[in-house]
């Protein structure tokens, strides 16, 4: 890397805005949607769909909701302009949506693309040619008036071609590519001669897309620029400014919302960002940032694993874990104090009279768009006692005492440390099982009992194996569990006092179950915990009070 990196590289120029608008705009409705994932998602896969795959994420794109979708590059190859036609042909497409194909502005391209699209009830010619310095320079050896002639001609072209394919509602979209590496005014300037020529109307704008074809300077610059065009293209009532980002510096998504602040009409995108070098505007991300906004996207992601699964399958990419909202770990913590907090959030979302969402964590109600809270809270040696108590939770129904909480996380702690892998509920189950006794196996068990009263005591009779040899033993107390504690202390000598009992239903109607929960102490002061299940809660208490036993024992 250079010491001085200004030899090298230079910043794109400031806009003059100083009364800029859009840092106060609010986005409070959603943008025009369009998928360009059979386009621009397309070349950028090292194998290229072919028209199975094409036609599985054409499918897709209707579920979601999208109503305009770029179809394809129809003059690039045989592969796209045969699928388009078989969406054509075989009446693929569904009425209320709008197909889109891309042109360079060349007259066989032109051509070639209206061909494909003949006969669809409604299609959109996206013509583009590039008009920033290095382009002119570089690539066509041109100046302004000769880029601006490439335009010109295009919108031409567009226009002769509409009238030989009448059966067609054609619509326009025109792209000064590479726009945010362009001067502005030229860009203002293009636009409008081909506005002159389209002749667009209120009821049949134009679309002119205005690409960050590579992203090369913060999102406030790129919404300086859309504003600007906004307030200087003419006949802004007659066109729709789309927005095309690339994610380049890592702000593609930043930068689409800050262009719809600055006063667009449209976004441009593909499913989880896929797109050349760093991708596109991911419209999964963007759609659901609107919707933890309260502001509903238009597009439905309610099965998120379905899209994911889908995209996946069709791009041959994976959509990495962390990626926002569709990765799977997205909304899983590991973290102790994290797992603490997404817990009490969600006992008070419980707790509520209304359904607005307020979980530490967790931006929106991972539910919203088809993912379980099973998954949110997951184990390993970063985890605290609420991690722990959230999975007995939600896997066996169990709504541990907060002091049980603490006891158990060490165990759990432990055996994480000691295999050095994240633990699933199952780990965590058995070695709860195993700590409290519930499998069995314990040095003092339960065999049955029944309880008596005597004048205002109870007294307890029972059956209690231990080391292998069952004994019948009886104590009495002013309950259940003092009676059971004072036959444990005349039989064996082992004296606990219990400092709290806690105890609830686990399921409803006729599969219910109780647990049962106990905090003793001994004759020294240690603490040990007891824990029973049984479906009735009187043995689950005695239980409990042997799990502490056994645990003091």
């Amino acid at each position: 890397m250079l010491q001085d990196p200004s030899t090298k590289y230079r910043p794109i120029p400031q806009i003059d805005l100083p009364d800029r608008q859009w840092p106060s705009q609010t986005i409070t409705a959603p943008p025009r949607w369009l998928s360009t994932d059979l386009r621009d998602g397309n070349q950028a896969l090292i194998d290229p769909m072919n028209a199975e795959k094409k036609r599985r994420f054409f499918d897709l794109l209707v579920k979601v909701g999208l109503k305009e979708i770029e179809v394809g590059f129809p003059a690039s190859g045989a592969t796209d302009f045969d699928f388009i036609r078989s969406l054509v042909d075989g009446g693929h497409i569904p009425d209320d949506v709008i197909i889109q194909g891309l042109t360079q502005s060349r007259d066989d391209l032109i051509e070639k693309t209206f061909a494909s699209m003949a006969g669809a009830k409604k299609a959109i010619v996206h013509l583009y040619n590039a008009i920033s310095p290095a382009w002119r320079k570089i690539v066509f050896q041109m100046d302004e008036e000769g880029v601006i002639d490439i335009a010109r001609r295009g919108a031409e072209k567009l226009v002769e071609q509409a009238t030989k394919y009448p059966e067609t509602d054609w619509h326009f979209e025109y792209s000064p590519e590479t726009f945010s590496t362009a001067e502005i005014d030229l860009s203002v300037r293009i636009c409008d001669e081909v506005i002159a020529i389209i002749d667009p109307s209120p009821d049949h704008p134009l679309i002119l897309n205005l690409p960050a074809t590579v992203e090369a300077a913060t999102p406030n610059i790129y919404a300086d620029q859309i504003e600007y065009f906004g307030r200087h293209v003419s006949r802004r009532d007659s066109v729709v400014i789309s927005l095309h980002t690339h994610n380049d510096r890592g702000t593609g998504i930043a930068a689409a919302e800050l262009g719809l602040m600055a006063g667009a009409d449209r976004v441009e995108g593909c499913l989880f960002g896929n797109g050349e070098r760093t991708g596109n505007c991911d419209l999964v991300t963007m759609g659901l940032n609107l919707y933890s906004q309260g502001v509903h996207p238009g597009l439905d992601f309610s099965d998120i694993a379905e899209i994911r699964s889908t995209v996946e399958y069709c791009n041959q990419i994976p959509v990495h874990p962390r990626h926002p909202y569709g990765g799977d770990l997205v909304f899983t913590a590991f973290s102790g104090s994290h797992q603490d907090a997404i817990k009490k959030g969600f006992a008070a979302q419980e707790a509520k009279n209304d359904e607005l969402w307020e979980v530490p964590y967790l931006p929106l109600d991972p539910r919203d768009i088809g993912s379980d809270y099973e998954a949110v809270i997951r184990v390993n040696s970063q985890s605290g006692k609420g991690g722990v108590a959230w999975v007995l939770e939600q896997d066996r129904g169990l709504k541990l005492p907060k002091r049980l909480q603490a006891s158990f996380s060490h165990v759990v702690q432990e055996l994480a440390d000691e295999t050095s892998r994240e633990l699933n509920a199952e780990d965590i189950w058995k070695a709860f099982e195993a700590h409290y006794g519930l499998a069995g196996g314990q040095s003092y068990e339960l065999i049955d009992y029944h309880e008596t009263r005597a004048g205002g005591d109870r007294v307890f009779t029972g059956t209690i194996r231990h080391a292998g040899e069952e004994r019948s033993v009886s104590g009495r107390g002013n309950g259940l569990i003092s009676s059971v504690l004072a036959a444990i202390r005349d039989e064996w000598g082992i004296a606990l006092d219990v400092q709290a009992y806690d105890e609830h239903a686990i399921g409803h109607g006729s599969d219910a179950r109780a647990a049962a929960y106990v905090e003793c102490t001994d004759g020294e002061g240690n603490t040990v915990f007891g824990v029973g299940i049984s479906r009735d809660v009187a043995t689950a208490s005695v239980r409990a009070i042997l799990s502490a036993v056994n645990g003091a024992a």
